[in-house]
């Protein structure tokens, strides 16, 4: 158990300590068009003392690195594709000095003035916080449900099934916690698009799992930071833009192939013990039937 688990209350008192080192980490794949308005927008999201963008061996690897590098941060290129997770992984292996903490972004994030002050500010005051994340807007304004449950077999299947076409019903509604998006409060995982990992908690789960090539590794790692004993907690004070999946959006059925082995690969990790072997079985058929549906 880490030293600072034990209470939610800063300790009061005794000799000032030094700022907390923040290390920034994104993950780029074909992500020319949208990476300079994020490197342009941590001038002044606050206090950042390093950041390192790695990327998955895309066609456009020398155009970001080169608006990287401009910008005067760090530019990892890695030999391989390696997912979301790996990526950050790179990013942060490649960092120069240990972080206390590593906020992990999309390139098609825009961060609001004083945004990531705001996120460090909550997790010295919440030191049993593993992970915190900020408001994220849409494009439109509108605000994405990104502090959501865990999802269970029940409200994970019904989401999967009627999510797109029956968006009001009463299982999906339960799994985003929508309607709860202006106080702060816990959470079962928060968005991979933006989160604030506290570098401890980091450490002590060897962060992201690798084996989840895009998707649900940031259902995985809050699942694995509450099981730990820590907790994810949503900070609606600190905002920032979402704009969209650029480069996802361009290899669409790719990625819902990768979405739906990845829902497999977590539903069978929580429902692992032998006897829910059939239960297994027919999420892997139910999830190809609708990978079918999906991308006919």
């Amino acid at each position: 158990m880490t030293a600072d688990r034990t209470g939610d209350a800063a300790p009061a008192g005794g000799a000032p300590h030094a700022a907390p080192r923040v290390l920034v980490v994104s993950v780029t794949y074909n992500s020319a068009d949208t990476i300079e308005p994020f490197l342009t927008s941590l001038a002044t999201a606050g206090r950042i003392d390093e950041v390192i963008v790695a990327d998955n061996a895309s066609a456009e690897a020398d155009q970001v690195g080169a608006a990287v590098r401009a910008a005067g941060y760090r530019f990892v290129e890695l030999e391989r594709n390696e997912g979301y997770g790996g990526g950050v992984r790179g990013a942060v292996d490649a960092a120069s000095a240990t972080p206390d903490y590593i906020l992990v972004a999309n390139p098609d994030v825009i961060f609001t003035p004083g945004a990531v002050d705001a996120l460090v500010a909550a997790g010295e005051q919440l030191p049993r916080a593993g992970s915190l994340g900020p408001k994220i807007l849409d494009a439109d304004g509108t605000v994405y449900p990104s502090a959501r449950r865990l999802p269970s077999l029940r409200t994970g299947v019904a989401h999967a099934l009627f999510g797109r076409i029956w968006p009001g019903n009463p299982w999906t509604v339960r799994y985003r916690a929508e309607g709860k998006t202006e106080t702060r409060r816990d959470a079962g995982w928060l968005s991979g698009a933006c989160v604030l990992v506290r570098g401890a908690a980091y450490r002590e789960l060897d962060g992201f799992d690798p084996g989840y090539f895009m998707y649900f590794e940031d259902v995985d790692l809050g699942d694995r930071l509450g099981r730990a004993g820590w907790r994810n907690v949503y900070v609606p004070e600190a905002v920032v833009t979402h704009t969209g999946a650029h480069s996802t959006s361009r290899e669409r059925k790719r990625m819902e192939k990768a979405h739906h082995d990845s829902a497999y690969r977590y539903l069978s990790r929580r429902y692992a013990a032998w006897y829910f072997a059939p239960l297994r079985l027919a999420v892997r058929l139910g999830l190809w039937g609708r990978l079918w549906w999906v991308s006919r």
